[in-house]
């Protein structure tokens, strides 16, 4: 065919192109937000992706600012052990003080400067239903709606946690309407985030309630772009408790990720061995809970001493440094860079810092740790 026709027929289809599609849009309208270009991070095919398309997964750890305002150095120490995201307890002054649109945009800027993605949650709904000083899953949207203006353009950076553990075990039926309530009211005020929602049960599911309704809660967002949570306590106490709900979501390409978990409760012993493995083979996040701070008998929850970075407990060690561990798995966002957190952080001579100052007893600033030289921080070897 000769240059000068295949010019002219490429022309002619082109132009029938454009006008079919100009009839067309009419009928069909403009796309969806679920069309549209993505921004920031988002849900596609059950899984949770960057604006750029790169696959993001948690791995990380969740800190009570909202009972500890003072302890401002948390997240940076929480990064440099290596996670990639760090959930933040606020209050919304139903129950617990509430966070203000200016302290939850130093929280974000905290998150930012320690390159860690921040999942912010709303701590004044656990346990409605059952406990009486919660409040309710419609409080927590009024919540995000006022501090609307701390989380526009941080698309990138922070994922939307409506409320913690929203349901007890007594009301819990209704989980799935609340949850699609708060969820298409924050959408109508215009927040484009992603969004976490707890399973009820006080975060546990053991009633099914979140994995039976969560198809119809994910497509009762218009913008396709929540992220299920499920918090792993007692009730997931073998591995195949564990591997049939986590396997239930992926292999319904339902986004989901371990919120919490611990290593022991009080309700029965976790089997946080499972929960990491099956949470790795599977690229699921997740967040141990809690960084420092817990009480009332739940103390060995801890992952360090008196949030003292340099005192991990045995619950801190295994989560960060054992098999499927934060260390071994955490990588970083790329809107951050990208690539190995480098488990501790790592000192501007190229070698890792150590996860503990014992680890040199010679004093020279350099320790050995995981097979491999590391720097104490702050040292005459930290340059």
């Amino acid at each position: 065919m000769k240059q000068p026709l295949r010019r002219s027929l490429l022309a002619a289809v082109a132009a029938l192109v454009t006008g079919m599609a100009a009839a067309l849009l009419p009928v069909l309208g403009p796309a969806s937000p679920a069309q549209a270009a993505d921004t920031g991070l988002h849900v596609s095919g059950g899984r949770l992706y960057e604006a750029n398309g790169t696959e993001f997964v948690m791995r990380g750890v969740n800190h009570a600012h909202a009972w500890y305002p003072e302890r401002t150095s948390a997240i940076s120490d929480i990064a440099a052990k290596g996670a990639n995201t760090v959930r933040v307890v606020l209050g919304s002054g139903d129950r617990w003080t509430r966070t203000s649109a200016s302290e939850v945009s130093s929280i974000i800027g905290r998150c930012k400067a320690a390159k860690v993605i921040c999942v912010l949650e709303v701590h004044d709904t656990t346990g409605y239903g059952e406990d009486s000083a919660a409040t309710t899953l419609d409080k927590a949207a009024d919540y995000w709606i006022g501090v609307k203006s701390a989380l526009e353009g941080q698309e990138d950076y922070v994922v939307v946690n409506i409320g913690n553990e929203p349901f007890g075990n007594t009301g819990y039926e209704g989980w799935t309407s609340a949850t699609k309530s708060a969820i298409g009211k924050l959408r109508g005020a215009g927040l484009r985030h992603a969004l976490m929602v707890d399973a009820p049960n006080w975060g546990q599911d053991w009633s099914g309630t979140m994995r039976d309704n969560a198809a119809s809660v994910f497509a009762a967002d218009p913008d396709r772009n929540t992220v299920f949570s499920i918090h792993m306590y007692g009730v997931y106490d073998t591995a195949t408790e564990v591997q049939d709900y986590l396997n239930h979501f992926v292999n319904n390409h339902l986004p989901l990720v371990v919120g919490e978990f611990g290593n022991m409760h009080s309700d029965g012993n976790p089997d946080e061995d499972a929960i990491m493995a099956t949470a790795q083979s599977l690229r699921v996040g997740y967040l141990g809970w809690s960084w420092s701070g817990n009480g009332s008998g739940i103390e060995y929850l801890d992952l360090v001493n008196g949030f003292d970075p340099n005192s991990l407990t045995s619950w801190g060690d295994r989560l960060f440094n054992g098999g499927n561990g934060i260390v071994a798995t955490s990588v970083r966002a790329t809107v951050y860079g990208g690539g190995s957190t480098g488990g501790t952080g790592t000192a501007p001579n190229g070698y890792p810092y150590c996860v503990s100052a014992s680890s040199d007893p010679d004093g020279d600033g350099w320790g050995w740790e995981n097979s491999r030289s590391c720097v104490v921080r702050g040292s005459s070897a930290d340059r």
